[in-house]
């Protein structure tokens, strides 16, 4: 009989109990001999120091359990927004995901996002109510906020006692209650159930079973159960839910060898370690294996040429192990369905795949708002490079860090999402590169995207031999539009092997504008190409493409777009002015405030550049009582009056000698 895996993601809010309950699923089927604690850092799945002195994870950790002859492999995943790269990467390996939501605490604002990120990536889920010994503990109320955020039905499997006290308990439900409770919910979205319960008739246990199985693999349908994983409580009842209910690995499957790098780490022994999730094949010690870096993500690009598939790397695998945190053993090979950690790809990077790329939506539950400059603590040039490669290798494990050095500079530029990841990158370099690194004030990352419809044109037929043109059409989108590429020239006048070049130079193109910022929310057609028979090298539409799209943007113009927090305020009602307040001084826009029980809900927009701060100011201001939550929530126009420009690397292709030197490798840009 074929294994079973189950691939489970434990996703949530900071603080909401993900460890926890990742430790207590491992202690009850065995993994573990002892549950450990969070707050003493002895957790099997959160290994590093940081981790262990903070109390919170910040990396992605993997362990694997039997449960009713069933595999799973549990990813735990960080629940604090600075790290929610590590839980979109996650996503990719799923089979479905079970995300914490706290009794008290109700749905908060990250976990909206999650939840939102899950639809996207057509991943069914289960919600764990936690924390239901908590005093203020409401499960109810936790369920109709999440009926108003999502638009699945919500089925609960589970039943509790003594709610809010630490005594209570969590069982599943009898039969005739659960017969009549499923056919009544399911009749939504089931003809068979609607059909018996307009009848005054149930579903017999068995059907029940299979309707819930099916709709909850259809993400139509989710299950609610309740619980404590502090105390063990609903714990059992939650994982044999999960073996019962949710869908397996074959919902996933593929017949021909295919798996996605979803975690790059870095062993002293055993070099670059890639932890993959199999979809089809199997892998053994010494095998070759093909690489392919994902293809970027654009808007419907059916009328343009294809860009010309890339080279796939192929490397030599060496060894191939299974995590538990920190401890891994050696299992020799990994097959069709499971996780395991591979050793011996030099240039695997996340979201690589391996074997056959799959595709699949993407799920966008991080954009990096803030650059800082990173330099040796003492000053020291010479350490420079060395600290320039120490967070490339970072940049390997978290790709949003996105270190930018080039040599003779005597900074290096980062991403970053916010302090608490700057510390740990701090603490990361210490430990494991013994670098000590000091951060600048964070600066705003800002876009730009165009501001009227223009044409960009440039001709590149001098010095010879080149002969290259390229033509676009220019035209600005709404926010959130992202960007989309069109136009496809017939052969004769622009060969389709020159389009597709056309497309990859393009795609380069996007990362600096006028104003050195990424370029977003337009449409580009190519409009004009041509090429000649004699005199064009293949290289000859790199130089151009820039050239030409720079053109455009210098006709079009650029509007600088700023980027926004949507931010969630709970505190005594005594502090809404002072909190209004607050966000109009931040050029904020707030909706109208919800009062219960003494408390004020308060949600708002607010720019990043003037609500970096906004949290120690919260504190003061209601000493210390009011409960922030913020996320991501897009760009809009910055009307600051302020000219926000972002030194270029490179050469500036509107310098049209300089850059056409530089891009033939005839010039230096130091």
């Amino acid at each position: 009989m074929a294994e079973i895996f189950h691939n489970i993601g434990i996703l949530a809010h900071v603080d909401s109990g993900k460890t926890t309950l990742t430790e207590q699923l491992l202690f009850l089927t065995g993994a573990i001999r002892n549950a450990g604690s969070v707050d003493s850092g002895t957790t099997a799945t959160d290994s590093l120091s940081v981790e262990k002195q903070r109390g919170i994870s910040v990396r992605t950790a993997t362990a694997t359990t039997k449960w009713q002859g069933v595999t799973v492999n549990i990813i735990d995943t960080p629940g604090h927004v600075d790290f929610a790269g590590e839980v979109e990467r996650a996503l990719s390996a799923l089979d479905y995901a079970v995300v914490i939501v706290s009794a008290v605490e109700g749905v908060r604002a990250h976990t909206e996002n999650i939840l939102k990120s899950l639809d996207a990536a057509d991943l069914p889920r289960l919600i764990f109510i936690n924390k239901v010994d908590r005093t203020g503990a409401d499960v109810y109320k936790v369920i109709k906020e999440l009926e108003g955020i999502s638009s699945q039905t919500h089925i609960v499997l589970s039943d509790i006692s003594n709610e809010g006290t630490e005594n209570c308990k969590v069982f599943e439900l009898d039969e005739k209650t659960f017969c009549s409770g499923a056919t009544e919910t399911l009749a939504d979205i089931s003809d068979e159930a609607a059909e018996l319960f307009l009848d005054d008739k149930v579903l017999t246990k068995d059907a029940a079973d299979e309707i819930i199985r099916q709709e909850i693999a259809d993400c139509r349908l989710t299950p609610v159960v309740f619980g404590s994983a502090k105390y063990a409580v609903g714990v059992k009842e939650l994982a044999d839910i999960l073996v019962e209910y949710m869908p397996d690995s074959t919902r996933r499957s593929t017949e021909d060898l295919c798996g996605i790098i979803f975690k790059i780490e870095h062993d002293k022994s055993l070099g670059k370690v890639s932890h993959i999730r199999l979809f089809g094949g199997e892998i053994a010690n010494r095998d070759e294996v093909e690489l392919f870096a994902p293809e970027k993500s654009m808007i419907a690009e059916s009328d343009a040429v294809e860009i010309e598939d890339s080279k796939s790397i192929k490397e030599k695998v060496s060894q191939i192990k299974k995590f538990c945190g920190a401890k891994s053993t050696d299992i020799g090979i990994v097959r069709s369905g499971d996780v395991a950690a591979v050793c011996g790809l030099p240039s695997a990077k996340n979201g690589f795949y391996i074997g056959t790329p799959l595709h699949s939506e993407d799920a966008n539950l991080v954009n990096p708002f803030l650059r800082v400059r990173v330099t040796p603590a003492d000053s020291d040039p010479l350490k420079v490079p060395s600290l320039a490669t120490a967070l490339n290798e970072l940049s390997d494990e978290e790709p949003y860090i996105d270190a930018k050095w080039e040599n003779g500079q005597k900074e290096i530029t980062i991403s970053t999402t916010g302090k608490i990841q700057l510390e740990v990158l701090s603490n990361l370099l210490k430990e494991r590169y013994n670098l000590s690194a000091e951060f600048s004030s964070p600066t705003v990352i800002y876009k730009e995207t165009p501001s009227k419809s223009g044409t960009g044109l440039s001709r590149y037929t001098m010095p010879k031999p080149c002969w290259a043109v390229v033509e676009f059409d220019i035209e600005p989108m709404p926010r959130g539009y992202g960007v989309s590429y069109h136009g496809r020239l017939p052969n004769n006048q622009c060969y389709y092997r020159y389009q597709s070049h056309i497309r990859t130079s393009f795609n380069r193109c996007l990362e600096q504008g006028l104003y050195g910022w990424e370029v977003t929310d337009f449409r580009c057609t190519l409009v004009g190409g041509e090429h000649h028979t004699i005199h064009t090298h293949p290289l000859d539409f790199f130089v151009c493409t820039p050239m030409a799209f720079m053109n455009g943007l210098t006709q079009t113009g650029s509007t600088i777009l700023e980027p926004l927090l949507k931010i969630r305020v709970i505190a005594p009602e005594d502090f809404s002015g002072k909190i209004f307040s607050e966000i109009v001084k931040m050029g904020g826009e707030y909706d109208s405030p919800v009062i219960r029980s003494g408390m004020v809900t308060i949600e708002a927009v607010v720019p990043v550049a003037t609500s970096m701060n906004f949290p120690e100011r919260l504190a003061a201001l209601t000493s210390g009582k009011a409960v922030l939550s913020q996320v991501f929530h897009g760009y809009r126009e910055c009307n600051d009056g302020i000219e926000h420009i972002n030194p270029r690397h490179g050469v500036n292709p509107l310098d049209r000698s300089k850059w056409i030197l530089w891009a033939r490798g005839a010039y230096n840009a130091e």
